[in-house]
């Protein structure tokens, strides 16, 4: 699995000369097919990926599916109220079990009805308890290590990542009192673009396009010069979207939030896809994963408090996540065919407030892949 050559010299220098001035990686780190494999194996396999919110499954028997990495999942709400993420593959003969969303007092595969209950236990396998050395006990489901955080969930699809809180160890400190675990998912939405993954990731966590590529959008309440980078953490990176003072702040907020963070926006990037705005009344996120070595998918949804569904807010909110989503999504088409070009170089990143998130995780990736 061998990486591009400027590319693994690129990554070695971030970690080597932590003084040096910030540049930005080369055109192969976006744009060569051998970083792909790499990345999904040691950084997206052995990693903590989002999959969603855990109010998309609010009662018992409630599930949703979806793929990573050509492995298809199932979330599924438990009996003792915990979410589960199960292999959605029967253990008879392969088959998928579920498909889409809803509600099921248990998972029954439609290829030969072998039935597991809610936590993947094996409960019926037709015409087979007579079979010499068939075993229910041993046809169990797989389930992942799986974490909830302010109401997302992560699955870890090798079990070998390090424990969560750990990898965002100093991250609640500046998200607790928004209080996104009380939220309600408003809207989900799935989106391939011809885009490498790591720019879009990027582009969502750096405040320096703001005004520019959202002029009439993002620029109004948060504009570029009032970004502020927090500390970055061993598995985090993220800033401080000031609001601007002219802007109308949002409202319902929850009491425990204080008045500077009335008037911001925290953005949040857990390590490697997972990226948000977490803001007053209602959050927007995105979960990316590579589909290729130019090409993503983005699984991303608007979450907000229960009284903006009332007033209509909520749904204020998801038509301006996408309005901004498109005007990244026009930009970053064009980066991608510009990464392409022989003429691409490596530019010098803006001050830590704009693009500091973007150095932060240059050096995570390079531990993760060199």
């Amino acid at each position: 699995m061998k990486l591009p050559a400027d590319t693994t010299s690129a990554l070695e220098e971030r970690l080597q000369d932590l003084s040096a001035v910030p540049r930005s990686m080369p055109a192969s780190f976006y744009a060569d097919p051998a970083m792909h494999p790499a990345e999904v194996e040691r950084v997206f396999i052995n990693g903590w990926v989002c999959v969603g919110r855990a109010d998309e499954v609010p009662k018992k028997g409630d599930y949703y599916t979806l793929e990573l990495f050509d492995e298809p999942l199932a979330v599924v709400r438990q009996a003792d109220g915990g979410v589960a993420v199960l292999s959605n593959v029967c253990r008879h003969r392969g088959s998928q079990i579920l498909a889409g969303a809803g509600h099921v007092s248990r998972l029954t595969c439609p290829y030969h009805r072998w039935s597991y209950a809610l936590d993947g236990t094996l409960l019926a396998a037709p015409l087979l308890q007579e079979t010499a050395g068939f075993y229910a006990s041993q046809c169990k489901l797989p389930g992942f290590r799986t974490q909830l955080w302010m109401g997302w969930i992560f699955v870890n699809l090798d079990g070998k990542a390090d424990d969560f809180a750990v990898e965002i160890e100093g991250l609640d400190d500046y998200v607790r009192n928004y209080h996104a675990e009380q939220m309600k998912t408003v809207g989900v939405e799935t989106e391939h673009w011809e885009v490498n993954w790591k720019c879009l990731a990027e582009n969502f966590m750096e405040g320096y396009h703001l005004t520019p590529v959202h002029r009439n959008t993002l620029h109004p309440m948060t504009p570029s010069r009032l970004c502020e980078k927090i500390p970055g953490g061993k598995g985090y990176t993220g800033y401080k979207s000031h609001y601007s003072p002219s802007f109308i702040g949002r409202t319902q907020v929850h009491p425990d939030m204080t008045p500077e963070e009335c008037s911001q926006s925290m953005m949040v990037w857990i390590y490697p896809s997972f990226v948000a705005a977490i803001s007053p009344n209602s959050s927007v996120y995105m979960s990316i994963t590579p589909s290729g070595p130019t090409s993503l998918q983005t699984r991303w949804a608007v979450t907000s408090r229960e009284e903006t569904f009332e007033s209509g807010e909520a749904n204020d909110r998801l038509a301006f996540a996408r309005a901004f989503n498109s005007e990244d999504r026009d930009r970053l088409l064009d980066v991608q065919k510009g990464l392409r070009s022989r003429f691409a170089t490596r530019g010098f990143l803006a001050p830590a407030d704009y693009e500091g998130t973007v150095w932060d995780f240059y050096y995570y990736l390079a531990e993760k892949v060199l």
